[in-house]
């Protein structure tokens, strides 16, 4: 952060707690949620993102709102909960590019003329050439580039895309990520994949950027982008037009794959870093002053954004490099924690439960925040009776919808969060739309893989989502005052009842959710944490084919349907492929131990 930014921060947090000071009080106002929402949401803060100084300057200032309120970290520990993740991944020294043939060799500069992938494996390789069209294995689509092609020992090169090119609805689309051409070569036994942008889809020929994609595991193999003047001049050698083969094999959507010549040799090493960054959550602590405050319900919601958005950060608008001030996305959850920390603090001696208050970091890049938490938990995860979460709560429209995640996850949820709907007998303060799954695209998630019963806040999506134009003048502010005024309600009877919560197992409902267009679903749900190999499993849903194939929350899946599983997205490529009824052999990694366990795929 320069000068300047750290300045113009430092400035408005000046003039926010004198505001604050001013006119602040224990009630839930409008006025105080603008005020936070306008600091948080502020270009001064640079869109947040984890690992920033932006971002821990957002850190900073919800842990002097906690002081402030008189609200103390958890006993024996301060407000910040850090934790390590890849921020990026950079070149090493190593990364090199040889071609040899009868004639001599030539050698090739990296950034210039070829470029590793992001998630490629560290190696050294070298070995004969094979074409194998794009790259692109979907018999099930009745197109296979690898069909009678023996690439057991070579190097392959792949165009980009498919014969569908750019077009994002085109059938083989979903086969051709990049991650997806690596793992169909991997499985295929080459040593590498070359790929190309052919001339009809980039005639420019740029490189793709170097980016982390927020999973640890690699591709099981080295993958690099290289020049297609390059490879055209190997083809040329061997009396072939590479515009040519490209042409034929859309117009005529059949394969064309072959041997390279075996006098021309490739050597790659591929050499690259990743570069661990550091954030924090931010947690502060009131405990009640009655009989069950050793009983803790968590109240969170997530601090992070995009940043100045780019390819690969989530944004909407990823050709535009301008601040993603996140102002819905989640200031406005953010500013409903540190409400409700604030009313809350002056009603300690009344609590019967006591109240841990979460700020979560890393929820845009996989729930690295809260799946740290729950991993490393500042209070007995067996002691914390239920998770709100509050995301996106900012843009209550005139028709009054607000959705809650998680209401079948405790039995009585429905029925609180009902009674505290109700005005009078015949007016309701909101139109509930209820999803019973605790599972969900927010930090309760994480909770609920631990067996915590949640509930999850949210006043929708909108045009401005994870765009630059998600600005602190676009919250209904006096709407959000009416949804924090009613969580606040739903709290209190969480914690004044003599019950404890019941957790329900829920099972998974197909009409909800992000479903990424698969026919079937194994049930489980996937820990984004950082797994070097394999995908680790956040949770089981009840009824599901994990579950009732003796999966576990914690295991790490290493081998599905006869094919590897180095990271998730082998995992959903191979989910993909498979249909219900399909009898599939699970293998997975569980404490220390390698399983093999069989699953019965069932239809989303």
């Amino acid at each position: 952060m320069g000068l300047r930014l750290l300045t113009l921060a430092i400035v408005t947090i000046i003039a926010l707690d004198s505001a604050n000071s001013q006119k602040s009080s224990e009630a839930i106002t409008a006025f105080e949620i603008r005020q936070h929402i306008r600091f948080l949401a502020s270009d001064s803060l640079d869109g947040r993102l984890t690992g920033t100084a932006a971002n821990r300057l957002a850190a900073e200032y919800i842990a002097n709102q906690f002081e402030r309120f008189g609200l103390p970290p958890v006993p024996g520990k301060d407000y910040f909960q850090e934790f390590d993740f890849v921020q990026q991944v950079k070149l090493g020294k190593g990364n090199s590019m040889v071609v040899s043939n009868s004639n001599g060799s030539e050698e090739f500069v990296v950034d210039k003329d070829f470029r590793p992938f992001g998630f490629s494996t560290n190696a050294s390789v070298e070995g004969t050439l094979v074409f194998a069209g794009y790259g692109i294995s979907a018999p099930e689509k009745g197109y296979d580039d690898y069909a009678n092609t023996d690439v057991s020992g070579k190097i392959v090169i792949v165009l980009r895309y498919s014969p569908d090119g750019t077009n994002p609805h085109g059938e083989l689309q979903e086969f051709s990520s990049f991650r997806n051409k690596a793992r169909y070569a991997r499985e295929k036994g080459a040593l590498a994949v070359i790929l190309i942008n052919g001339e009809i889809d980039d005639p420019d020929d740029d490189l793709v950027a170097l980016r982390y994609d927020h999973s640890m595991a690699t591709s099981g193999l080295p993958m690099i982008q290289v020049k297609r003047r390059i490879v055209e001049k190997i083809m040329k050698s061997a009396g072939l037009n590479l515009r040519s083969i490209q042409d034929s094999i859309n117009a005529t959507r059949k394969p064309i794959s072959f041997a390279i010549p075996e006098n021309v040799r490739v050597s790659i090493n591929t050499d690259l870093e990743q570069i661990k960054g550091k954030s924090a959550n931010v947690a502060g602590f009131l405990r009640g002053g009655k009989a069950q405050n050793d009983q803790v319900l968590a109240i969170g919601a997530h601090f992070d954004h995009l940043g100045h958005g780019g390819e690969g950060s989530g944004s909407l608008s990823p050709d535009e490099d301008a601040v993603h001030n996140g102002a819905d996305d989640n200031a406005s959850g953010t500013a409903g924690l540190l409400e409700l920390a604030q009313f809350f603090a002056g009603q300690r001696n009344q609590l019967n439960r006591s109240i841990l208050f979460l700020a979560f970091s890393g929820e845009e890049l996989g729930l690295l925040g809260s799946s740290h938490y729950v991993q490393h938990p500042l209070v007995p995860l067996e002691n914390t009776i239920a998770m709100i979460n509050m995301d996106m709560i900012g843009r209550l429209q005139e028709s009054r919808k607000l959705t809650v995640y998680g209401t079948a996850t405790s039995s009585n949820w429905e029925a609180i969060l009902t009674k505290e709907n109700h005005t009078s007998e015949h007016d309701s303060l909101f139109a509930l739309s209820f999803i019973a799954d605790g599972f969900g695209p927010s930090d309760h998630s994480s909770f609920y893989g631990k067996n915590i019963p949640v509930l999850f806040f949210f006043t929708g999506t909108h045009n401005d989502y994870h765009k630059p134009s998600d600005d602190w003048n676009l919250i209904n502010y006096d709407g959000e005052e009416t949804v924090l005024r009613y969580i606040q309600t739903v709290a209190e009877d969480i914690l004044q009842s003599t019950e404890r919560p019941a957790y329900v197992n829920v099972p998974s409902s197909s009409s909800r959710g992000n479903t990424r267009g698969f026919k079937v679903t194994l049930g489980v749900i996937p820990d984004y944490g950082e797994t070097p190999n394999g995908m680790k499993i956040g949770g089981v849903r009840a009824d599901g084919p994990a579950a009732r194939a003796g999966l576990l929350g914690g295991d790490v899946i290493v081998k599905m349907a006869g094919k590897d599983v180095l990271n998730i997205y082998d995992y959903m490529a191979i989910l993909g492929e498979l249909s219900a009824g399909d009898i599939v052999e699970v293998e997975v990694m569980r404490n220390g131990d390698r399983m093999k366990l069989s699953a019965t795929m069932q239809k989303r």
